[in-house]
């Protein structure tokens, strides 16, 4: 058990590394730096095999040209803004539009795309690795200076912990999150895995796949998760409003691959989970091993604040003021069935 180092590669005259973070029971974690992005995550199957169970790439310089956000760290405001706007204290902000007219996951340069520094590394019968960004007053178009944190921690019993703090010189919006891909078999497409979301109820979107702000129940829709079931088909793209929502830190999702016996649970204290099925893949993005990723080749569960909430006042609010301290915690466990 333990973490090592590596060298990945440069980039704006920045050194990037890969931290491979290992439990005792053999579970290994690839992180890197540039965008806190995770590389690679290789988990056993029922018979003990262990495969790579997220998409990623094998060079730094595919991540710097990776427009699907591959594993990587989403801020300042994971998730779409309609028109890159929003009001607080009665100021208007146009946020950088970089998907269509709408800003997506902290617009064109987002934390995704920045190189973290190295503020701890923990390797003394434990794995942990943190990271810290500060953000710029403006950077993207976003208010006040954030200093974010992010503190990867691989316990003993399989579970891959996120914890992500920030705090701000001046009013603005946070919400963060991961946007890895999952895909339990390590080939194919995640049609065939089952899913339960713990969730009575869907934030209905656009044809922009914004939020309208409506909240609606998930009964008799295709978007009931609530019962685990085959995905079977592709299209979503939503947040799902989880239960419980007063809890610590509870239930948000189980994954399960029927032919792998892998599982994977999600554990959250955020509000909603969005679930987006790899529609926009498309086979152009070549993976690790030469493995051309296509559509639904993996799928995201990303614990977060609702999509444009600034804009819908019956959301959960993502205002963050100085003295506060922005608190987010997902727990990523992985066991076979």
């Amino acid at each position: 058990m333990g973490i090592t180092q590596t060298h990945f590669g440069v980039t704006d005259d920045q050194e990037v590394s890969l931290f491979t973070l290992t439990n005792e029971r053999g579970l290994e974690v690839s992180i890197t730096n540039y965008g806190g992005a995770v590389v690679s995550l290789m988990a056993p199957d029922r018979n003990g095999e262990f495969s790579d169970v997220v998409l990623g790439y094998e060079t730094l310089e595919e991540y710097v040209r990776n427009p699907r956000y591959f594993g990587g760290l989403i801020g300042r405001h994971a998730n779409r803004i309609g028109r890159g706007k929003f009001s607080l204290n009665g100021a208007s902000y146009q946020l950088t539009q970089n998907n269509g007219v709408n800003h997506l996951h902290g617009g064109s340069r987002g934390f995704d795309k920045r190189v973290w520094d190295v503020i701890g590394v923990v390797d003394d019968g434990r794995a942990i690795l943190r990271l810290g960004y500060s953000s710029r007053d403006g950077e993207e178009g976003y208010p006040g200076n954030l200093s974010a944190k992010v503190t990867y921690k691989l316990l003993p019993d399989n579970e891959l912990e996120i914890d992500y703090r920030a705090t701000t010189d001046r009013d603005t919006i946070v919400n963060l999150t991961n946007h890895s891909y999952f895909n339990l078999a390590g080939k194919g497409t995640i049609l065939d895995h089952e899913l339960t979301l713990h969730a009575d109820s869907f934030t209905p979107v656009s044809e922009e796949l914004v939020p309208t702000g409506e909240v609606k129940p998930v009964a008799n829709t295709v978007m009931d998760f609530r019962q685990s079931r085959r995905i079977a088909q592709g299209g979503y793209d939503h947040n799902f409003v989880l239960r419980d929502v007063d809890a610590w830190i509870r239930p948000a999702a189980r994954l399960f691959e029927p032919e792998s016996g892998r599982v994977l649970e999600i554990l959250t204290k955020e509000p909603g989970i969005q679930f987006y099925s790899g529609n926009f893949l498309d086979g152009s993005l070549i993976g690790r091993g030469g493995v051309p990723y296509e559509k639904y080749a993996g799928l995201c569960l990303e614990p977060q604040h609702f999509p444009d909430a600034p804009n819908h006042v019956n959301f959960p609010s993502t205002v963050l003021r100085p003295g506060e301290v922005y608190k987010h915690t997902s727990v990523y466990r992985f066991s076979c069935a």
